[in-house]
């Protein structure tokens, strides 16, 4: 069956027991993932992940995975991402078999209408579909407000709206954001804060960009030498290292989704185009060039390092700038051999 936007976050967040395929599909996969999370921490579970070709393969390999115990005891959930048309015969079977101990959940990315797993899902009732897209004005704020609650922050629509503009209304990383923002006003489900401009201005989403942001594609680039100019440039107490880690993570963030579809079989020119205002315009050759350099594992290597490099900034005893450059060059020194 087909959720709407009104439905879909309660169908994740108070899941039907009956539901065993959930395709999250559309352009904005960030948001995709994001249901996707939100019901496997409704369920308490933990994910398992099954690449699409792996089903291809073996079609009935989908339902032996969902009707498998879990053996470390717990629920889990199946995940997989990129889901394309090679599944859709083990969607079948999944969908026709008896009773399963755990759901599916495939991100499927930007799908045609006409595309059978979307159909499949529509027509059966222990399957749902949702097709998510970029948030804009009131919906984006209202995105902004229903995460925010979730971290415990009490956001008013115009914060709401500087929030979003910010984070290019891109829900991974607005979420990423919020949660730091919690973090620096002390607030949680169970005791919320309002959140301001000046906890926005202070930490927030506007301080990480411009020559951050230059650091960050300076290394995925494999450019040693322009890194090197500009890492003398910061100061000798490094506090610009976690701005330009969070630089380097909202990077990511784009890229990731982005080179999926691309390794899925779309175009990189139609990519870039259909990502729109999420892109300025003065990023688009960078960001075509670090996208035919890096595929969807190289990223998510990189991904993996940058949050343990925030977290050895915030709690490590070593120098910030020396800790943060030896890691920007490991990168660029990468992103040469690629």
């Amino acid at each position: 069956m087909k959720a709407s936007k009104q439905s879909v976050v309660r169908s994740v967040e108070q899941p039907d027991p009956q539901i065993r395929f959930y395709l999250f599909h559309g352009p904005d996969e960030a948001q995709s993932r994001a249901l996707g999370a939100r019901l496997v921490e409704a369920l308490g579970a933990s994910r398992f992940l099954i690449s699409a070709g792996a089903i291809k393969s073996d079609p009935p390999t989908l339902a032996d995975e969902a009707g498998a115990m879990n053996l470390f005891g717990g629920t889990r959930v199946v995940w997989v991402e990129p889901a394309t048309k090679d599944i859709e015969q083990g969607v079948v079977a999944l969908l026709e078999g008896p009773a399963l101990e755990s759901p599916v959940v495939a991100i499927a990315g930007d799908l045609a209408k006409s595309s059978p797993l979307i159909k499949l899902a529509e027509s059966s009732p222990l399957a749902l579909t949702f097709a998510a897209y970029a948030p804009e004005g009131r919906d984006a704020e209202r995105m902004v407000i229903d995460l925010g609650r979730r971290y415990g922050l009490k956001i008013a629509p115009p914060i709401a709206a500087r929030v979003a503009g910010a984070c290019a209304n891109d829900q991974a990383i607005v979420s990423q954001e919020l949660q730091k923002l919690a973090l620096y006003v002390d607030a949680s489900p169970h005791s919320p804060k309002e959140l301001d401009h000046e906890a926005i201005d202070a930490v927030g989403t506007e301080a990480a960009e411009g020559d951050f942001m230059r650091l960050a594609d300076l290394a995925l680039s494999g450019d040693l030498n322009g890194l090197s100019e500009e890492m003398a440039r910061l100061s000798a107490a490094g506090s610009e290292a976690i701005p330009v880690v969070r630089s380097l993570q909202r990077r990511l963030l784009m890229l990731a989704p982005a080179r999926a579809r691309i390794e899925r079989g779309e175009r990189p020119d139609a990519v870039m185009t259909s990502m729109g205002r999420a892109l300025f315009w003065k990023d688009k050759t960078i960001f075509a060039k670090l996208l035919s350099r890096w595929d969807a594992a190289g990223l998510a290597t990189v991904s993996e390092r940058a949050g343990r490099l925030e977290n050895a900034l915030i709690f490590g005893a070593g120098p910030d700038r020396e800790t943060l450059g030896e890691e920007l060059i490991a990168i660029a020194r990468a992103a040469r051999n690629r």
